[in-house]
């Protein structure tokens, strides 16, 4: 194997010019691999001689000793090349590292606030002023509805029911849905809609923006952010949160109160339930006080 993994080494030089840092990267890869096998069989095979079998012996032991997945891909990656130049230059027919996979990535858990966390910011507005009022509205609305931030930029008055106290959002594709609202969000809305002021070109009715800025004219993303940032620091909390993060805490919190994750699903208008599953991962502690509280043995 140490001769076939210098030649190999040698083309990525010389035909591929491959930088240093690359060449050292496959040269690091195959060392390693060598190790495992000349560890495993007490003696270094041919690079011939090296089947499936082998390699995902190899690759279990890199996941048992704890390594990343990113790490486990990029050498698996570097090995399905040493064997793609043993195939042109002769010495193996077919390529063992082709039949093995990438180890799946996992998808990182979304940051959400706690229930005091949320009451916290939500109450971090102040009441006396119009701009207090609007950022307390959109804060209220955004976790009530769990709404994107394009979604709540996007609200109209004629989206507004406040008689069945629903919203109606356009999300994903166009893809319209109804959104209910509590009752604090209600009341929010109310007191910023009583002091609201819209530009000239605004003022036309069911088409008129709920949220606007000083200028009358709707808010954008940006500009929610922004707002968001500001009452953030003023309630010292984790500075990581977006508005994004209200929407994450609107489907934790349900699911942690027990609602099922098809009604969730429906509430955020996921297309699919395989987006909306990345929840029920961080709803532990609601499933922990379901089973003490149902278990017949759990106490």
């Amino acid at each position: 194997m140490e001769d076939a993994a210098q030649r190999f080494l040698q083309y990525l030089e010389v035909e591929r010019n491959a930088s240093e840092l690359t060449v050292k990267s496959y040269r690091e890869d195959l060392a390693a691999l060598a190790e495992y096998l000349e560890e495993t069989d007490g003696q270094l095979p041919d690079a011939g001689d090296i089947t499936t079998l082998d390699l995902r012996g190899y690759v279990s032991s890199l996941h048992e000793a704890g390594y990343a997945k990113t790490t486990i891909a990029r050498r698996l990656a570097s090995l399905r090349s040493f064997f793609r130049f043993g195939q042109r230059e002769g010495w193996i027919e077919h390529n063992p590292a082709k039949p093995l996979r990438n180890p799946r990535k996992g998808r990182s858990l979304p940051h959400f606030l706690s229930n005091d966390e949320i009451g916290r910011l939500l109450e971090s507005p102040p009441s006396n002023t119009p701009l207090g009022l609007r950022d307390r509205a959109i804060l209220e609305t955004a976790y009530s509805a769990g709404l994107r931030v394009s979604e709540l930029v996007g609200l109209s008055d004629g989206d507004l029911d406040f008689d069945a106290s629903v919203v109606r959002v356009r999300g994903k594709g166009r893809r319209e849905r109804l959104a209910p609202i509590g009752s604090y969000a209600r009341r929010a809305l109310d007191a910023w809609l009583a002091r609201r002021e819209l530009s000239k070109r605004e003022k036309n009715g069911r088409q008129a923006p709920v949220f606007v800025n000083k200028f009358g004219t709707r808010l954008t993303a940006r500009s929610v952010a922004r707002m968001l940032e500001k009452y953030l620091k003023q309630s010292d909390l984790d500075l990581r949160t977006t508005p994004h993060t209200l929407r994450h805490s609107f489907a934790t919190h349900l699911l942690d109160r027990g609602a099922d994750i098809r009604s969730v699903q429906e509430l955020l208008g996921h297309k699919s339930l395989v987006t909306t599953q990345i929840y029920t991962h961080i709803s532990t502690a609601g499933l922990r006080e379901v089973y003490e509280r149902a278990h017949p043995r759990a106490n």
